[in-house]
């Protein structure tokens, strides 16, 4: 199966068949359908021990990745990205922050992450590399909601 998903979380109930729904086509439409992705729903406490253990940055966040094409590891399993988590808690923060739904949230922050599983970093990249990423958010998640998010 190329989308593994765990809901972890108990802050808000979820439909995880609309969400399957969605994250299939993003695979899709980036022709990923063949790879393999795990997804990880948590709440904040749980992605703030996770970005402290890994980054070292003691506070949550919405969304971190964790490729499998990276370093040693590359040529193991070529058809397995790696694994996304995201904070439920801080997607219903930003969604209702941005006016949208819960739904349309985590879907961009699965397209952000997998990005950055896919090779874009904005952090490290420079502001090329940032533009290029926040374009193709952009362009990936209109196709699916046919409206635009602006995360300028």
């Amino acid at each position: 199966m190329p989308l593994l998903i765990d809901n972890r979380q108990i802050f808000i109930k979820l439909n995880i068949r609309q969400i399957r729904s969605d994250l299939l086509k993003v695979l899709k439409y980036l022709q990923c359908q063949d790879h393999e992705i795990s997804l990880s729903l948590v709440d904040d406490k749980a992605i703030q021990a996770i970005n402290l253990e890994y980054l070292g940055r003691d506070k949550p966040t919405n969304v971190i990745s964790f490729g499998m094409h990276e370093g040693d590891w590359e040529a193991i399993q070529p058809t397995v990205l790696g694994d996304i988590v995201i904070s439920v808690e801080t997607a219903c923060r930003d969604a209702l922050a941005g006016d949208i739904n819960v739904y349309d949230e985590i879907l961009f922050l699965f397209i952000h992450g997998l990005l950055h599983l896919l090779g874009f970093d904005h952090e490290r990249g420079g502001e090329e590399e940032a533009i290029a990423m926040r374009h193709k958010e952009k362009e990936i998640f209109e196709k699916l909601r046919s409206y635009t998010l602006d995360r300028s």
